[in-house]
C-alpha cells in the first residue's frame, strides 16, 4: 500500500479486524503488513521447526589408547573408528600417557600417525596430531562421498 502514516495503517487494520504487524522494523521506513499475528507466530515457528530439522548434529566419538596399547587391540579400535567414520562421525584418536610414558611422545606420534593411514581411505586428517597435558589427540572427519551425490543429481535431470 505504499508509505503512510502509522495511524492511518492502524485504521486500515481496525477496519480489516486484522492486526498491524511489524515484519521489518530495522528497514527505513519499517515495514509493515496488515494481517491476522497469531497467524504469523505460527507460520514462524513452523519455519523455525523445519529448519531445526534440516540441521545435521556431527557426533564425535572417540578412541583411547596407550603408547602400549598392542596391535591386535589397536586394530579393534581402528575397526570401530572406520565404521563410524563411515557412518559421517567424526573420530577423535587419544593417547593418554602415564608415568615415564611422557618422555617418549614420538612413540604416541607414530601411533597417530598410522592410525591416521590406515583409515586414510574413508577420512581426511581435520586437526593434525597435538599434545594437550598428558594426552596426544588427532580429529578425524569422514571424506564426502561424491558418488552420493552425483547419483541424487542424475536423477534429478
Amino acid at each position: 500500500m505504499g508509505v503512510m502514516p502509522t495511524g492511518k495503517a492502524m485504521q486500515i487494520a481496525h477496519e480489516a479486524e486484522l492486526d498491524l504487524v511489524e515484519v521489518a522494523p530495522n528497514a527505513d521506513p519499517p515495514v509493515c503488513r496488515v494481517m491476522d499475528f497469531g497467524k504469523f507466530i505460527y507460520e514462524r515457528a513452523k519455519k523455525e521447526r523445519e529448519a531445526r530439522r534440516q540441521q545435521t548434529k556431527v557426533e564425535i566419538k572417540e578412541i583411547r589408547l596407550r603408547p602400549k596399547t598392542n596391535e591386535h587391540h589397536r586394530k579393534f579400535k581402528v575397526r570401530d573408528a572406520r565404521r563410524w567414520l563411515e557412518e559421517g562421525k567424526k573420530v577423535r584418536v587419544t593417547i593418554r600417557f602415564r608415568g615415564r610414558e611422557m618422555d617418549y611422545p614420538e612413540i604416541a606420534l607414530e601411533d597417530l600417525k598410522e592410525i591416521a593411514l590406515e583409515l586414510s581411505d574413508v577420512s581426511v586428517v581435520e586437526q593434525a596430531p597435538k599434545m594437550e597435558g598428558r594426552t596426544m589427540s588427532v580429529m578425524l572427519a569422514p571424506i564426502k562421498q561424491k558418488g552420493k551425490k552425483s547419483s541424487g543429481a542424475k536423477k534429478e535431470k
